[in-house]
């Protein structure tokens, strides 16, 4: 099996003007949005892929690491004559716990005269899990303005036609920057790349705007997808192999291509099964509810005085025993709100485990 790595190695000694721009280009361009850039690229400046990695190497950087092998892939993009030569501009990131938004985006100027704007999706702040969770209640998240702005303004300073691209909750934002930009905008969008993103509310996918959009959108979920199955997509999508399980199958460092596609697969039950619970709960808990759910968990959260995940997981005993405290004190209508809605879904699980568990053959063995 190839992962992104084998790809570049393969592909890597050839620039996109001989050898054209394909989905797995547009994985890894997704994948360089959550690149640490801080304080490497200077606003409005045009620097190559290569350049912000000898800048890396010399000053290092204030920016998050999410994962190690973001840091592993950057020298191998790079020394590739595929990636190097990339320009990269407009680096934005944005983290405001009072509008409860996270948001980061990145553009790439390409040697074929066209331009990729990628859009980081959900880091390991606690903010930009808290935005991902009101998107289960709220038609409209701040980060999903940002990127209608962004685009637009990328569009005003660019001629060159435009690919747009995300993974997770990127992939999410870039659909709806696609789908609601101006009109003149939309016509310079290519294709629309939403890899392992979730889905939108009703409102969003019956609109005119959003339908419009559809023929240009290509969504890739692995095989045990759970974020890329989340809220509603009318979009055509495409179930690719990854060689992990289960919720870590969202790491698109585990998605297996081969030569300039994915490996396709077909959905599992674990994720029909998780599918069919979450939009059910859905049905039978109204939004003003969830909201008021989520509200105070991240409250109690909060309590922890965490910035990020991977600091909870630290100390996990100590920020357990604070958010059970915590619990204690909240009001009584939270609790209640809290306890009926966790009831709801667990009752929602159980029916579904019983409706696809497995018939066991007892016929015996000859």
């Amino acid at each position: 099996m190839s992962n992104i790595y084998d790809y570049i190695e393969w592909r890597g000694d050839l620039s996109i003007c001989n050898d054209r721009f394909n989905e797995i280009d547009s994985l890894i361009l997704s994948r360089l949005s959550y690149f640490p850039f801080d304080e490497l690229i200077e606003e409005n400046e045009e620097i190559t892929i290569e350049e912000s990695y000898k800048r890396y190497q010399e000053r290092g950087t204030t920016g998050r690491i999410l994962q190690q092998e973001d840091i592993n892939l950057f020298p191998v993009l790079a020394t590739s004559e595929r990636f190097g030569k990339m320009k990269l501009t407009k680096y934005i990131n944005k983290i405001d716990p009072i509008h409860e938004k996270q948001f980061s985006a990145i553009t790439i100027i390409m040697p074929d005269d066209t331009i990729y704007v990628a859009y980081r999706g959900t880091d390991n702040t606690v903010i930009g899990w808290k935005e991902d969770f009101n998107m289960s209640f709220s038609e409209l998240v701040p980060a999903q303005i940002d990127a209608v702005k962004y685009i637009e303004n990328i569009a005003s300073t660019y001629k060159s036609k435009i690919r747009i691209g995300g993974h997770s909750k990127g992939g999410n934002l870039a659909v709806y920057a696609a789908a609601f930009c101006k009109e003149e905008v939309q016509e310079k969008i290519i294709n629309v790349y939403n890899n392992d993103g979730p889905g939108f509310c009703d409102k969003v996918v019956e609109s005119e705007e959003y339908k419009n959009i559809l023929n240009k959108v290509h969504t890739y979920i692995p095989q045990t997808s759970i974020i890329g199955r989340l809220l509603n997509h009318k979009e055509e999508i495409t179930i690719l192999k990854s060689t992990q399980t289960g919720i870590m199958q969202h790491d698109l460092y585990t998605w297996q291509v081969l030569g300039t596609k994915f490996v396709k697969d077909e959905l599992t039950n674990s994720s029909e099964f998780i599918d069919k619970t979450i939009t059910n709960w859905l049905k039978e808990v109204d939004p003003k509810q969830r909201e008021k759910f989520i509200d105070t968990f991240f409250e109690i959260l909060n309590t922890t005085e965490i910035e990020t995940l991977s600091e909870f997981s630290s100390k996990k005993f100590t920020n357990a025993l604070t958010m059970l405290n915590a619990y204690k004190n909240i009001d009584d209508e939270s609790k209640e709100i809290m306890t009926k809605t966790l009831n709801v879904f667990f009752t929602i699980a159980r029916s579904n485990i019983k409706i696809n568990k497995p018939k066991i053959n007892f016929r015996k063995q000859a």
